[in-house]
């Protein structure tokens, strides 16, 4: 039964509709959340592709940075992309982000298309909880002038424009140089993104509840050019310099933030990276320790373990 309470509760659905399976789930979310009573908000280019841009129990907004606005979570159906994406959308609003997993890995997401039924009742019934991921403040400055200003949730990465080319760097923590390298790039990344880029160059892989922030080369012709792991309140900078091999009409690096936003970086810019003030909240079902779900999501071999057998033994022994 729809109680006054209920007329009021909104999500907002967020979803890769390039692929038929997304497409079809996406209905079943929203005819399933709507028949509880839940309003149901969609993009304005998402809503056609349903055809539910008529539907009395679903809205459509233009906005693209306030999207989440009064949704109580945003339900997001693909991969990692897609829940990117969504960051973006509510990261005035705060919105917490359910991911359901439709891509490759899905690291971000929280529960499998196969669980679609209980996912929905766990959001009708309210048994959820959202926890906080560090994310990073990104600007770009050429000569004291600010050129841009963002944000991150898994990384910002300095990159070569050319690949030809190696990209001439001084890196910096803190205000103070620690290196200077050749280099293919260099991620600066969060416990979240430990997994994503982060992993794929090399860098540790850091449980998300540690507070710290992540630099890593890429392919650096260094003697000291090994991943970190800094203060979270750290600041991290990466300095292009300007080299005399530089054609004047081609930017000798680009900066990438969580592989969706771009911006070329002239000789000479400096990118500042450090802890934002707002934090990206991930919706959570399970409370299961972050160690299954790296066993999970990379199918990594466990056969052997004994860790719960031998503290039954010792359990045995003790009493």
């Amino acid at each position: 039964m729809t109680t006054a309470a209920d007329a009021d509760r909104r999500v907002l659905l967020v979803a890769h509709l390039g692929k038929p399976e997304v497409h079809d789930l996406a209905l079943v979310f929203v005819k399933s959340l709507t028949a509880h009573g839940l309003r149901v908000r969609l993009l304005r280019d998402d809503a056609p592709g349903l055809g539910l841009e008529d539907a009395a129990e679903v809205e459509v907004t233009d906005s693209v940075d306030d999207a989440g606005r009064d949704c109580e979570l945003a339900i997001v159906l693909g991969g990692d992309g897609t829940i990117l994406k969504a960051a973006e959308l509510t990261r005035v609003s705060a919105t917490p982000l359910l991911g359901v997993n439709l891509g490759h890995v899905g690291f971000l997401a929280e529960a499998e298309p196969e669980h679609a039924e209980a996912t929905i009742d766990a959001v009708v019934h309210r048994r959820y909880t959202a926890e906080d991921r560090l994310t990073l403040d990104v600007t770009v400055r050429l000569r004291g002038e600010l050129l841009l200003r963002t944000f991150a949730l898994n990384e910002a990465s300095v990159e070569k424009g050319a690949r030809q080319r190696m990209l001439e760097v001084v890196v910096g923590i803190d205000g103070r140089p620690l290196s200077r390298w050749g280099c293919d790039g260099v991620v600066c990344a969060t416990p979240t993104g430990s997994t994503a880029y982060n992993f794929s160059a090399g860098g540790p892989v850091v449980w998300p509840n540690v507070e710290a922030l992540l630099m890593v080369p890429l392919s650096a012709h260094a003697l000291f050019a090994r991943p970190m792991v800094v203060n979270p309140d750290s600041t991290m900078a990466v300095e292009v310099l300007e080299t005399g091999t530089d054609h004047p009409s081609r930017h000798p690096g680009v900066l990438w933030c969580d592989g969706r936003r771009m911006v070329d970086l002239p000789g000479g810019a400096h990118v500042e990276v450090r802890r934002a003030d707002q934090p990206v909240r991930l919706v959570r079902l399970h409370q299961r320790p972050f160690t299954d779900r790296l066993v999970a999501k990379f199918g990594l071999r466990v056969e052997g373990w004994r860790g719960a057998a031998e503290r039954r033994r010792q359990g045995d022994a003790d009493a």
